[in-house]
């Protein structure tokens, strides 16, 4: 059977009988129920009046609103959608935690979910579901975007709970008034909610920065629009998903490379239902600690945040545990390695790099997917292997025994897999930068109030503030607190004083050493944009430009090795960089900008250069050039 054909019959196995034949037209019943309720046809009165635009008419487009995004459950049709969920996930093995499922289905009985998941693939929208209804959790309903709505198949996932739903709406605020009261209503009726917390799959393997849309439409319910205390609650999920591998990761680096975004239609579909035929290993569903929304924005009010900042805080939280739900997989790990070191290694190599990684995950206690051995020399080998089957990494085995290196062109596929960690290793590559500040200290040099150790945390908290769009870091306070925790895993108790002469002793003896490994594409990434930035002086830049002109230099660099890794050379890290610039105000021309670009590129060049000497001291061979201080505008050449 052809996949058209398999994709399409099971996609109406769901269907009335006759594939032709119209829905019931009673419309599921939170819709009945909003257009019956009074304070709703109040909002849409209001909203008439005050837009100008007589009420027949407000209620037309309003309803239709209504109709296009409601999904409701049936039985039939969500038993026909799991088999089709199943077909698609035939590349994986799923893989649950039943003990945070029994935990969960306890709180599920006494209260709303609000499913707040990751994004990585396009499966993310079949694993939930289907884990939660084989295990009996109330019907979930998931918000998806319209440009998933096809035809047919979108009739079918309607009916099985899917809301589809436009990303937008700036121009049509009558449609956010419909889905906010709709999201009001379904939270009424106890319904549960899945959405994904990035708005958007993460094209670096990341979590993105949070959307607020559904989230804030839920704190106005959870908060009754100031109706009182009668308003519902909902209990808020963080739930994780990673895979081994992803068929869909090629063509998001293409993507990251200036490609343009395939369409979703019924073609992709197919191909995307194809790509799916060879196995993957395993897809791993990890669930954080739930919260009230309505408990916490209540402690939110007591410390002053109410509004956009309440919610933005609300939306960060999600996001750390989210981040501290998602378990390190074996191929992450064997990816930082190699990408870490951009030559071919044999197996005990791998595991030379992985053991102490492997400590400190251990010493952390964060969790590994499938409690995976990561010193487990069969368990490594494995990894390697089935990376090579897919094409990240080549294998050579002529020699007296088989070596493994990141495959050309994959450098960023083999970042997104380890980029599904990189959360859990970012504190401890700051924290070793700040030692190396402090080891660094001129005799003589002045220092501040605290001596030594206050400058270490004040590079640290450089770093946190460089680096702040990229990663999701807790609050100041917290983040001294886990750099604590670090430094105490390093020295094996309290600093009270540090040394220039004890902060080298530290660094030289650290296992692992990670800041080379963990913050280096980045900062090399965010030089190439500061270079090409600080070219145009005081003058006008142009964002689009400056994108593609960091493109095409970011690839002479990494010709000439000025940067460490192909990786590097990403749209997606590039717009972040951006965003920083944009932050500190450096995308705006004006007398004396020049000065500041300039300032911002040396920042970054001192910072590449500590990273660099960082793995110096963890032994890595010197191969990076480093990029030249620019004394005139570059000369374009014709070849």
């Amino acid at each position: 059977m052809t996949t058209v054909r398999r994709v399409r019959d099971l996609a109406r196995a769901g269907l009335p009988r006759s594939v032709g034949e119209r829905l019931p037209a009673a419309p599921p019943q939170e819709v009945t129920e909003l257009l019956h309720d009074k304070r709703f046809q109040a909002a849409v009165a209001t909203w008439a009046h005050e837009n100008d635009v007589e009420e027949p008419a407000a209620w037309d487009e309003v309803t239709g609103y209504l109709h296009e995004m409601a999904a409701d459950h049936d039985d039939r049709t969500s038993q026909g959608w799991a088999r089709l969920g199943d077909w698609f996930l035939r590349a994986y093995d799923v893989l649950v935690d039943e003990d945070q499922m029994q935990r969960l289905r306890k709180v599920d009985r006494r209260h709303s979910l609000a499913l707040a998941f990751s994004h990585r693939s396009y499966l993310d929208g079949m694993v939930i579901p289907n884990v939660l209804m084989a295990r009996r959790f109330s019907p979930t309903y998931t918000f998806g975007g319209a440009n998933l709505n096809l035809p047919v198949i979108g009739t079918v996932a309607k009916r099985t709970g899917m809301i589809f739903i436009r990303r937008s709406t700036q121009e049509i605020p009558v449609y956010r008034l419909a889905l906010r009261s709709y999201i009001r209503q379904m939270v009424t009726n106890r319904r549960n909610l899945a959405w994904s917390i990035e708005g958007g799959r993460t094209r670096t393997g990341k979590l993105r920065p949070p959307v607020h849309g559904i989230l804030k439409y839920l704190t106005d319910t959870v908060q009754g629009d100031g109706e009182g205390d009668d308003a519902p609650d909902v209990q808020v999920v963080p739930v994780s998903v990673v895979y081994d591998q992803l068929h869909e990761v090629s063509l998001m680096t293409e993507e990251a490379r200036g490609a343009s975004k395939t369409p979703e239609d019924w073609r992709w579909l197919v191909r995307f239902a194809r790509l799916q035929r060879r196995r993957l290993g395993r897809a791993y569903l990890t669930v954080g600690e739930p919260f009230s929304l309505r408990e916490r924005m209540d402690e939110l009010a007591a410390e002053g945040l109410t509004g956009h900042q309440a919610v933005e805080r609300v939306a960060l939280d999600i996001s750390h545990r989210l981040n501290r739900a998602t378990p390190v997989t074996v191929t992450a790990i064997v990816s930082l390695a190699l990408l870490g070191a951009d030559r071919a290694l044999t197996v005990d190599e791998v595991l030379d790099t992985v053991e102490p990684l492997a400590a400190y995950i251990d010493a952390r206690h964060w969790p590994v997917a499938g409690a995976a051995d990561l010193r487990d020399r069969s368990t490594i080998r494995r990894a390697l292997s089935e990376l090579a089957r897919s094409g990240v990494l080549t294998a050579y085995d002529q020699g007296t025994e088989p070596v493994w290196k990141i495959g050309d062109d994959q450098h960023l596929v083999a970042a997104f897999y380890r980029n599904t960690v990189i959360h859990i290793l970012v504190e401890r590559a700051i924290g070793e930068l700040a030692l190396l500040t402090v080891s660094e200290l001129e005799p003589g040099a002045e220092l501040p109030d605290g001596g030594e150790l206050q400058v270490g945390w004040e590079e640290a908290k450089r770093m946190r503030d460089l680096l702040k769009f990229e990663f999701f870091f807790p609050s100041r306070a917290e983040f001294e607190d886990d750099l604590r925790t670090e430094l105490h895993l390093l020295v094996g108790d309290d600093v009270g004083e540090l040394t220039p002469v004890r902060a080298r002793e530290l660094l030289v003896t650290a296992r692992p050493h990670l800041a080379h490994l963990v913050l280096r594409p980045f900062l090399d990434a965010y030089l190439v944009v500061a270079d090409r930035l600080a070219e145009h002086g005081d003058g006008h830049v142009d964002e689009a430009d400056l994108l593609a002109d960091s493109l095409a230099v970011g690839q002479q660099w990494a010709l000439q090795r000025r940067v460490a890794s192909a990786e590097s050379i990403s749209l997606e890290l590039f717009r972040t960089a951006l965003a920083l610039a944009r932050h500190k105000g450096l995308l705006a021309e004006g007398e004396g900008v020049g000065s500041a670009r300039e300032a911002f590129a040396a920042e970054l060049r001192d910072s590449v250069r500590r990273v660099n000497v960082i793995g110096e001291i963890a032994g890595e061979p010197v191969q990076v050039v480093a990029p030249p201080v620019p004394s005139s505008s570059p000369r374009r050449e014709t070849v």
